[in-house]
């Protein structure tokens, strides 16, 4: 669909404003590069030895891939301070070059479009530590109150490379990964997917998990601390669920009081959104020394075991302290981030758009429609409307923080819009049926929501995602005669609106030209469900 003469001069503009600060490394990591193109993953064994007292890991990943067409050189990522060792390829020893984090390995074997072959990488260092995980992240090297290591992984929009490496582009997801995580023998390690054994080496433990379904990189992590283990089985949509919970021991009363609102996420989500997309591979929440993450099958959980965030409501509502924010906002993620993931980054609210208003749906579904929207709306004060929503493309950068709670309210405005509640379940349920486990642009998202609701949503999702502008209606009433138009718009933009007569539902058709007509009263009320600003005149 095409956006507006104006949409595209913002765009251009931004574009301008932000591009000297990127730089020759911000396109190695952001872009589809030749070098990524031609292949395509399809399982990682990576297997790693953690030493807390070094802060120091070392190991390999072997990493499969399917060729697509013809080539003689392939990008791996690992950043600095990391350091690759070795690549060989069928016992043979390749040469590689580096670039900065991007290294670029010369080939041996012919690659012959539909074979499967296979890199070994043996890397080791000190990697980066996180400085405000989870938002500035890498290892988070922290200690327990009785002194025990606890150690976790958060490397969103950073990279996973920031650890392991790998192919770091979201486009292209492995279908299935082995981990092997080696720790300390009195500690344990939790990453994703299901335990498959435990190996016994004397003064370490490998702990070996197994992923059946596709991830995405920065969804793959590390845990490792003095756990203590409970769970339960969820039957839901698609069967028995295993959800697995691991926290400190002295967390544990705690755990099991709070932990319980697992089983209701899973309810109002399978409710609102489809079943839950990793049955083989469980659901996990795994207490971290950070506030929490949406890694795929091992959400990370840092909330203190309160209500809120942080014990705090962000809509000041007092809906936001009706359950744990992180359990549900992170638990979302499985639906938007890990089930339907974004190519770039630019478009991240894909991912935390519809997960802030995820937040929403779990109200309505346990306390009610109304609950929900108060909720919502409540939201708006975070809103800062300082630069748009999606960001440039191929440098690995995103939008506003506003994809969260201005990206919630959109949705929740678009529910106004698609009016038939059943119909808008089976829109959400269908994304994650249509889209399941792929990586998508915003593009594709905004198409699908334009079809399926029968309306032409270009404008609409010009307006909201592409620009700072929050549509105004200004109004006049002269009696029981109001007349109104649209101002702060992009070319186009004609979103009906409800309002309120004495009682009485109406719906206006505002667009950039004053409109007349009827009220049938003198007082006017207009729904708060939308998100525009409105100035009497």
């Amino acid at each position: 669909m095409k956006h507006s003469f104006l949409t595209i001069a913002l765009l251009i503009g931004a574009w301008a404003i932000n591009a000297q600060e990127f730089t020759r490394q911000d396109s190695l990591r952001g872009s589809i590069t030749p070098e990524r193109e031609w292949w395509d993953l399809n399982h990682y064994d990576l297997n790693v030895k953690v030493e807390p007292s070094k802060k120091f890991i070392t190991g390999y990943n072997v990493v499969r891939y399917k060729v697509l067409k013809e080539a003689k050189t392939l990008q791996i990522d690992l950043q600095e301070p990391m350091k690759i060792e070795s690549i060989s390829q069928d016992g043979k020893k390749l040469k590689f070059t580096s670039e900065g984090n991007a290294h670029f390995i010369k080939l041996k074997k012919k690659q012959v479009p539909g074979d499967l072959n296979e890199l070994k990488i043996v890397y080791s260092g000190y990697p980066r530590e996180a400085v405000r995980a989870p938002w500035d992240g890498g290892f988070s090297w922290k200690e327990d109150e009785n002194g025990n290591p606890f150690v976790a992984t958060s490397c969103q929009g950073l990279g996973a490379s920031v650890w392991w490496p790998n192919k770091d582009h979201m486009y292209d997801e492995v279908d299935s990964m082995r981990i092997s995580i080696t720790v300390p023998d009195h500690l344990m390690d939790v990453s994703n997917g299901q335990l498959e054994s435990v190996e016994e080496n004397g003064e370490s433990k490998t702990f070996n998990w197994m992923v059946k379904n596709p991830i995405n990189n920065y969804g793959v992590n590390v845990n490792i601390g003095n756990y203590t283990h409970f769970g339960e089985t969820y039957e839901g949509e698609n069967g028995p669920l295993q959800l697995d919970y691991y926290v400190l021991p002295e967390n544990l009363d705690k755990a099991k009081t709070q932990f319980a609102q697992t089983p209701m996420m899973i309810r109002a989500f399978e409710h609102w959104f489809g079943p839950y997309p990793f049955y083989e591979d469980g659901f996990k929440l795994v207490e971290v020394p950070y506030l929490g993450m949406e890694h795929q099958s091992s959400v990370t959980y840092g909330n203190k075991f309160e209500n809120g965030y942080l014990g705090r409501d962000l809509s000041g509502t007092g809906w936001g302290l009706k359950f744990d924010f992180i359990i549900i906002h992170e638990a979302g993620h499985e639906w938007f981030a890990n089930n339907i993931t974004y190519k770039d980054i630019a478009d991240m609210w894909v991912h935390e758009g519809f997960t802030a208003y995820s937040e929403n749906l779990y109200l309505d579904y346990h306390f009610g429609k109304k609950a929900a929207a108060e909720y919502v709306i409540g939201t708006r004060t975070n809103i800062q409307n300082d630069r748009p929503i999606i960001g440039p493309y191929g440098v690995n950068k995103s939008g506003s923080g506003d994809m969260y709670y201005k990206g919630a309210n959109m949705l929740h405005t678009l529910r106004q819009l698609v009016e038939d509640d059943k119909k808008w379940r089976e829109i959400l349920r269908g994304l994650n049926k249509d889209f399941y486990h792929q990586t998508v642009t915003s593009q594709q998202i905004e198409n699908y929501l334009s079809e399926k609701s029968g309306k032409d949503l270009s404008a609409f999702f010009d307006q909201y995602l592409r620009t700072t502008m929050i549509p105004k209606l200004e109004y006049k009433i002269d009696g029981k005669t109001i007349s109104y138009r649209y101002v702060n718009i992009v070319e186009g933009f004609d979103m009906p609106i409800k309002i309120a007569v004495k009682g009485s539902e109406k719906w206006l058709f505002p667009n950039a030209t004053w409109k007349t007509e009827e009220l049938g009263g003198t007082q006017v009320d207009f729904d708060k469900n939308f998100y525009i600003e409105t100035q009497k005149i």
